[in-house]
């Protein structure tokens, strides 16, 4: 079993992040578009900051490790 580190979030996106449900936030990390592999894929290693008042996580693709991202539009 490997250990992954906690992501790194900065104060305003960890607020975001926590006011999602866990099954919610489950599913957004498991359907992230890779551009390489061209499907949904779970991103891994990411870090997730505040830009024009949305949630945004950057991180690597579970499959590839090819850059990946994903909004998370706030309502």
């Amino acid at each position: 079993m490997t250990v992954e580190s906690m992501p790194k979030f900065t104060r305003p996106a960890a607020h975001l992040w926590a006011a999602i449900p866990g099954d919610i936030r489950k599913l957004l990390l498991s359907n992230v578009w890779c551009g390489h592999c061209r499907h949904e894929v779970t991103i891994t290693n990411f870090t997730g900051v505040v830009k024009n008042g949305d949630l945004l996580l950057v991180g690597k693709c579970s499959e590839c490790h090819s850059d990946v991202a994903r909004v998370i539009e706030s309502s």
